[in-house]
């Protein structure tokens, strides 16, 4: 089929994380830079082995190979954590995410919340290793951030205290369906076009597992990067796609631009066309962290205010989309 999307060469930062301590300096100023120009970084030499990696999305595999109605034990709620299926629209296109997804916090909110050893086993001690692991990769990245942005350089750790009861970072389990090598002329996304409205957003992928694309925010000229010229990823099981959220954005009084970026549907010979598995890990402040950059540009408000202005403005934005659709 002929694609709608006009693409581009875009060169990703891809920052080494070897030798930290030693090299934090130099770090700092690999970050600062890809988040004023790109948006979009990977990292490598992290410290989580490809074969941790490996074993975090078997068992992610694991869960979604459960019976629906096992899954549907643990409902998504308004807390952002739990299960769920083709129920995500985004306001860039109108209509459900093709995929499902279960989402995991630290702390009250997933009371009742987790899969149930029985289900299956070790379930939860497998992901709340893994989540610890990967903050341990954030702290170290919010260092270089709070020191590029003159604050002190545990000032955004402890505004992202997991170990809090008000803590709201999540980690996203994400299975994309498969998809039928036939097409009706039309193009689809996996995904929706969209901007994180986090502080920080970790991307685990597996290789081959293809379809992520970006609009940085700094080249974007329309709305959710519509008609723009996008980028593809290509998957690597080892290094962590991040990408800077609405928050770090306004954090930084627009210093650094959340980008846009969508997960889109095969189409063409040569795309992959079975399920995709992706483990995404939002870095969100703590409900009650005062949120303002150093210009003071923004007026300061609360990590639970931000998040809600976020979500009344994605809902505004659908109800606008769902106009235009049924107009039509």
């Amino acid at each position: 089929m002929s694609s709608q999307t006009r693409y581009v060469e875009r060169a990703i930062p891809r920052i080494s994380m070897h030798d930290f301590e030693d090299r934090i300096e130099e770090i700092t100023t690999q970050l600062i830079d890809a988040a004023e120009n790109v948006g979009f970084f990977t990292v490598i030499n992290h410290g989580i082995s490809k074969e941790d990696i490996e074993a975090m999305f078997a068992t992610s595999k694991s869960m979604f190979d459960l019976p629906d109605n096992v899954k549907a034990t643990v409902p998504w709620n308004a807390n952002n954590v739990g299960w769920e299926k083709n129920s995500q629209i985004r306001p860039s296109t109108g209509k459900p995410d093709s995929k499902e997804s279960y989402q995991l916090q630290f702390g009250e909110n997933m009371k009742d919340l987790w899969v149930k050893d029985s289900d299956l086993p070790g379930f939860q001690t497998t992901s709340l290793t893994f989540m610890h692991r990967v903050q341990e990769i954030s702290e170290r990245l919010m260092r270089c951030f709070a020191r590029g942005l003159g604050f002190p350089e545990t000032f955004f750790i402890e505004c992202h205290g997991i170990s809090r009861p008000n803590s709201q970072t999540t980690m996203r389990l994400l299975h994309y369906f498969s998809q039928p090598e036939e097409s009706d002329g039309q193009e689809y996304h996996r995904a929706g076009a969209h901007a994180d409205w986090d502080f920080l957003t970790l991307l685990f992928q597996k290789e081959g597992q293809s379809g992520l694309e970006i609009c940085p925010g700094r080249e974007v000229v329309t709305e959710f990067g519509i008609g723009d010229e996008w980028t593809k990823v290509e998957a690597s099981t080892e290094a962590i796609v991040c990408n800077i959220g609405d928050l770090l954005m306004s954090w930084s009084d627009d210093r650094f631009k959340s980008t846009f970026h969508r997960v889109r549907a095969p189409c063409e010979p040569g795309d992959y066309f079975g399920d995709r598995y992706s483990i995404a890990y939002f870095n969100q402040p703590c409900k009650d962290t005062l949120i303002q950059g150093p210009l003071k540009k923004y007026p300061m408000v609360t990590g639970a205010q931000f998040t809600e202005n976020a979500m009344k403005r994605n809902f505004a934005a659908l109800q606008e989309k769902l106009k235009t659709v049924a107009a039509a």
